[in-house]
């Protein structure tokens, strides 16, 4: 699931500034990046199963794995996880309603904090 005009897939942001805000919010870093991307996680594991909350961005300047980077932010993505495929995105995919409120939540409080740092 695709959440569309957030406002977030608009940000350029500096990378250590984009990691700050990011883990206050615990969105998760971990082993997701490479020297041009960079993606974070949030995972909720409720009933229903295991989902994640996914915001990719790649450098527009530098590299990530220097730390010296600007990040360009993408669409956030909210993701079924599969044991042991992995997790999928599709517009088949069913998402409880009571996540796809927390993760609006959750997106709009880190919109608000990433505009006081974006470029």
């Amino acid at each position: 699931m695709k959440f569309e005009d957030t406002g977030i897939e608009s940000i350029k942001i500096d990378f250590n500034r984009l990691d700050e805000v990011m883990s206050k919010h615990r969105m998760i870093l971990a082993g997701q990046w490479d020297y041009e991307r960079a993606t974070y996680d949030h995972k909720f594991q409720i009933k229903e199963g295991t989902y994640y909350l996914r915001i990719p961005g790649y450098a527009v300047e530098g590299d990530v794995g220097s730390r010296k980077a600007v990040i360009q932010l993408m669409t956030p993505l909210l993701g079924k996880h599969y044991y042991p495929h992995g997790v999928e995105y599709g517009d088949d995919e069913v998402f409880p309603n009571h996540l796809v409120k927390q993760c609006k939540q959750m997106l709009d409080n880190i919109k608000k904090d990433l505009d006081m740092f974006a470029e």
